[in-house]
């Protein structure tokens, strides 16, 4: 890979970074995620009443204060906490009863985690995600040299080819690499790692994730160079049953997403404040 394949200066950099960035290394539009979303009022009412709950300071079947003593409390209108707590609601959180208010939901401390789209609302965002990815992927990698079939092996083979594939499109590259991943986890033959791959992908692989701002287009050449040897890397182990193997190039190639990713950040922010 050479310099000359992209820009020169501080939008060639945040191009080449952007586009080694594909699939499940992806990203959002660069210049939206530097910059981390206010939240609403709303947002904070529901924060805080959410809080309270998961902390166990409002327990399972508890009578919670009402919306005026809230409005109070937080400052707010009551309007602020009446969405706030109708989200709640659809969440699954709180429930009202009829005629005597709002309580916390029996089966409040069992609901599923959650990562909101909303809470993926920056870059600094996104390197947390692919921190908790990075220990995932490792082990998950080694427990599939160690597990992965024939079927297996010819799944992520696949995958690979259509990364390869000169013709292949952006959708049909950002596809077949989450598919990689996930052929991976379900190699360990741990239903849980399957479950959370995709949880996770679904995050850090928005639907606009390989288009650049303003016209800047996507090198699936560039993509696939960076990424090629990374993923390659881990196959070879995984065939070997080699599982020390496929944790170092798991993590070897989870940090090199991270590295690229802090760079984007870095340079984004220079760039920022320079201004």
């Amino acid at each position: 890979m050479t310099d000359d394949m992209y820009l020169e200066g501080t939008d060639g950099r945040r191009e080449r970074l952007a586009m080694e960035f594909g699939g499940a290394d992806a990203v959002q539009e660069t210049l939206p995620l530097s910059r981390k979303r206010r939240p609403s009022l709303v947002d904070s009412a529901c924060e805080h009443i959410r809080g309270s709950i998961l902390s166990g300071a409002q327990w399972p079947g508890a009578q919670l204060p009402t919306a005026a003593e809230f409005a109070e409390t937080l400052g707010v209108s009551r309007t602020v906490i009446r969405e706030a707590t109708a989200r709640l609601a659809a969440e699954g959180l709180v429930e009202a009863r009829q005629g005597k208010g709002l309580f916390v939901s029996e089966t409040a401390r069992y609901q599923a985690f959650q990562i909101t789209r909303d809470e993926v609302a920056s870059l600094e965002d996104v390197i947390q995600l692919l921190e908790l990815r990075l220990c995932v992927e490792t082990e998950m990698a080694a427990l599939a040299a160690e597990r992965r079939t024939e079927v297996d092996l010819m799944s992520m083979r696949h995958q690979l080819k259509i990364l390869a594939a000169a013709a292949v499109g952006v959708e049909e590259s950002v596809r077949a690499d989450v598919d990689f991943h996930g052929a991976i986890a379900l190699a360990s033959k741990n239903t849980y790692y399957a479950k959370l791959i995709d949880f996770l992908g679904v995050r850090l692989v928005p639907p606009r994730s390989l288009y650049l701002r303003q016209g800047q287009t996507y090198a699936g050449a560039t993509y696939k160079a960076v990424i090629s040897e990374e993923h390659e890397a881990i196959l070879d182990a995984i065939i070997r049953g080699d599982a020390d193997g496929a944790r170092t190039a798991a993590r070897a190639h989870m940090s090199e997403s991270l590295k690229r990713h802090r760079e984007l950040h870095d340079l984004i922010s220079a760039d920022s404040a320079a201004r």
